[in-house]
C-alpha cells in the first residue's frame, strides 16, 4: 500500500512538473523538492519511522519520485540553456563575408639585422662571436689596452662609474678582446668578433647617444699585417654593401693599436661621386682599426716577437644609418613602429 505522505508528494509533484522556460522557475522548484529541506529529500528521513518490512518498497518509491524529477529538470534545463544559446548567436552573429581584421606581426629590429648580417660575414672568415660583461673593470677598459689612469685617451671615452674608480659601464667592447687573450694564455691564435652594448657620456642627439651598440673585432697570429687588415674590411663592406664599395685607409692614432688607421669606404648614397652625406669627398669613414699595440700584446700574455695583430671597431648604428638612409640615430630608440614597416618592406622588395 503506497504510503500517506508519498502519495502527497507526487501528487504535488505531477502539478509542479509543467513546462517552464524560466530557469528562476525551475531552481525554485529544485530547491523545492531535492534542497535540504526538500519534500523529496524529507521522505528519505522518514524511512527511519518506517516498518522494517515496508522500508525496501518506502525507499523504492522515493527514489522513483527523485529520479522523476531528476529527468524533468535535466531535460528542462537543457532546452532552456540551448533556447539562450540560439538567442544569442541570432544576436552576435558574425559576417564571414566581411574582410578579416589583420593582426599585425612584428619585425626583428634593424640594429639586429646588421649585426647579424656582420657576425655571418666574419663567421664565414672562420671568427668567432664572443660576449662579455656591461659592467667591467678599469683594469679590462683602459689600463690593460694601454691607456693608464690619467691619460688623455680617457677624455674621448668618457663613462658612467659604478663604484669609485675600479668598476663601470665600459665604453667599449675591447675589454672582450683583452678577456679572450687572456685565456688564450699567449699561445693559441685568435679570431673573433664582440658585438655589444656600450656606453659613453655623451648628450643624445641626431648623431650621438649614451649607449651604443659596438662591433670590435681581433685576430692575433704569426705574420699579421695590414693587408690582412685590408683584405678583411674589404670581404666586410663588399658583402654589406655591394661589389663596387671600396675602402682605403688614412693615417691615425689609437693608443691600443701601433700604427694606427681610419677605414675609408666609398659612400654608399652617391656611390663615390660626391654628395652632401660624404661632404662632396666620395668617402665616409665608417672604422678605426690598426695592428695591436706590442704593450697590449705583452700584457695580456702575447710575445710581440712572435704573435701580431690586428682590431677594429664600429658602430652597428652607423652601418645601419648608411644602409637603410636614417638620418637621426635616435630612430633606432625610439617605439615608432612606422619605421620597422618601412624597413620591413625594402627589405621585401
Amino acid at each position: 500500500m503506497e504510503n500517506k505522505k508519498i502519495k502527497e508528494v507526487k501528487e504535488l509533484l505531477e502539478k509542479d512538473l509543467v513546462e517552464t522556460d524560466d530557469l528562476k522557475v525551475l531552481e525554485e522548484l529544485r530547491v523545492k523538492y531535492l534542497g535540504k529541506k526538500g519534500l523529496i529529500t524529507e521522505l528519505n528521513s522518514e524511512i527511519k519511522n518506517i516498518p522494517n518490512e515496508e522500508k525496501k518498497e518506502f525507499g523504492m518509491l522515493v527514489n522513483e519520485l527523485k529520479n522523476t524529477f531528476n529527468s524533468y529538470y535535466d531535460e528542462t534545463k537543457n532546452k532552456i540553456d540551448t533556447k539562450i544559446l540560439n538567442e544569442k548567436l541570432e544576436k552576435e552573429a558574425i559576417d564571414i563575408s566581411l574582410p578579416s581584421t589583420k593582426v599585425e606581426i612584428g619585425a626583428p629590429n634593424i640594429l639586429e639585422k646588421v649585426i647579424e648580417e656582420v657576425e655571418e660575414v666574419f663567421m664565414s672568415m672562420g671568427y668567432d662571436v664572443v660576449d662579455g660583461p656591461e659592467i667591467e673593470l678599469d683594469k679590462y677598459n683602459f689600463e690593460m689596452l694601454n691607456i693608464p689612469k690619467g691619460h688623455p685617451a680617457r677624455d674621448a671615452q668618457d663613462t658612467f662609474y659604478i663604484e669609485g674608480e675600479e668598476v663601470l659601464l665600459r665604453s667599449q667592447t675591447s675589454p672582450v678582446q683583452v678577456r679572450t687573450m687572456l685565456k688564450g694564455e699567449g699561445k693559441v691564435p685568435i679570431r673573433m668578433i664582440c658585438p655589444g652594448k656600450t656606453y659613453r657620456r655623451d648628450d643624445d642627439d641626431a648623431t650621438h647617444s649614451h649607449q651604443f651598440m659596438q662591433i670590435e673585432g681581433l685576430l692575433v697570429d704569426k705574420d699579421i699585417s695590414l693587408s690582412d687588415l685590408k683584405g678583411t674590411m674589404d670581404v666586410l663592406f663588399k658583402r654589406l654593401y655591394g661589389k663596387d664599395v671600396e675602402t682605403r685607409f688614412r693615417p691615425s692614432y689609437y693608443q691600443f693599436t701601433e700604427p694606427s688607421v681610419e677605414v675609408d669606404i666609398t659612400c654608399v648614397s652617391c656611390h663615390g661621386k660626391g654628395c652632401n652625406v660624404c661632404k662632396n669627398t666620395g668617402w665616409v669613414t665608417v672604422v678605426g682599426a690598426g695592428m695591436v699595440h706590442p704593450n697590449v700584446l705583452r700584457m695580456s700574455g702575447y710575445d710581440p716577437e712572435v704573435w701580431s695583430g690586428f682590431a677594429f671597431g664600429f658602430g652597428a648604428e652607423r652601418l645601419a644609418m648608411m644602409k637603410y638612409g636614417i638620418n637621426d640615430l635616435r630612430v633606432f630608440y625610439n617605439t615608432d613602429l612606422r619605421e620597422i614597416k618601412t624597413f620591413d618592406r625594402e627589405d621585401e622588395e
